[in-house]
């Protein structure tokens, strides 16, 4: 058993070290595994392998509890995707948030625990979302296994959300970006997840016509990017044109006595 206290404290002035590379972004590590050796800490204190977890389709939402940004409407989003889904929580898929700040306690995720749940309509198992913390060193490790890249600002972090899939055998299979989730698209993830199989999503493509504004701590259409592809996309079809055109013009040429 870990002693969670004094692991936690212990940890306060570290830093959780990942690999260089984009920061604020998540990297989809698809068909890769989770580490079979991360521990977390659930609500009441209590150290739990995270593989041991893994005994039906998962959905991990990486988060921290302070958050003043986009951390509450993505859990919202995640207590109002549940109550509009024909999914059972609990017996069909599971959901399970994990601070990624190492500072925060198991009182903070059992509050947390409590507030998300009252937004969930009708029945539910309280065990299908549950909420850990994690000390630096397991943070590290499940943060760089799922590909999720945050940057320190102050006390604060700047990050994106996902629901990321895991399997029951811990197997990567899904990732659904942004703060809004349609029930298809957890039905389709958890489906598919359970059947071991993985594949992007549609909100992948939501994703790169939106960005990340850490000022304004909320997505916004990327009026560059769409801009980029469809000039893009002009040019290339003025060029296929004039290509194609050109032979048939020499043709007419020649065919004329």
């Amino acid at each position: 058993m870990v002693a969670i206290p004094n692991l936690l404290l212990a940890q306060d002035q570290l830093q959780p070290t990942m690999d260089p590379g984009p920061s604020i972004a998540i990297i989809e590590h698809l068909d890769d595994y989770i580490p079979e050796d991360i521990t977390i800490i659930d609500h009441n204190g209590n150290p739990v392998l995270f593989y041991d977890l893994l005994d039906r389709p998962t959905a991990l939402a990486l988060v921290y509890y302070r958050c003043p940004g986009i951390c509450s409407p993505f859990m919202t989003e995640i207590a109002e995707v549940i109550s509009r889904s024909d999914m059972i929580l609990g017996k069909d898929y599971q959901v399970i948030n994990v601070s990624f700040d190492y500072r925060e306690g198991p009182q903070l995720a059992a509050t947390n625990r409590n507030n998300y749940h009252n937004l969930i309509r009708g029945e539910f198992d309280p065990d299908g979302w549950r909420f850990f913390v994690a000390d630096s060193a397991n943070v590290a490790k499940l943060t760089e296994a799922v590909g999720f890249r945050y940057r320190r600002a102050g006390f604060d972090f700047l990050h994106t959300t996902a629901l990321i899939f895991v399997s029951e055998e811990g197997k990567i299979t899904r990732y659904l970006h942004g703060t809004y989730f349609l029930p298809i698209d957890l039905k389709l993830a958890v489906v598919e997840t359970a059947a071991g199989r993985s594949g992007p999503s549609f909100s992948r493509v939501l994703a790169f016509c939106y960005s990340y504004d850490p000022a304004g701590q909320r997505y916004v259409l990327d009026i560059t990017k769409i801009g980029g592809v469809l000039i893009l996309f002009v040019a290339l079809s003025i060029l296929g044109i004039l290509v194609l055109g050109r032979p048939k013009k020499r043709q007419k040429e020649i065919a004329q006595p």
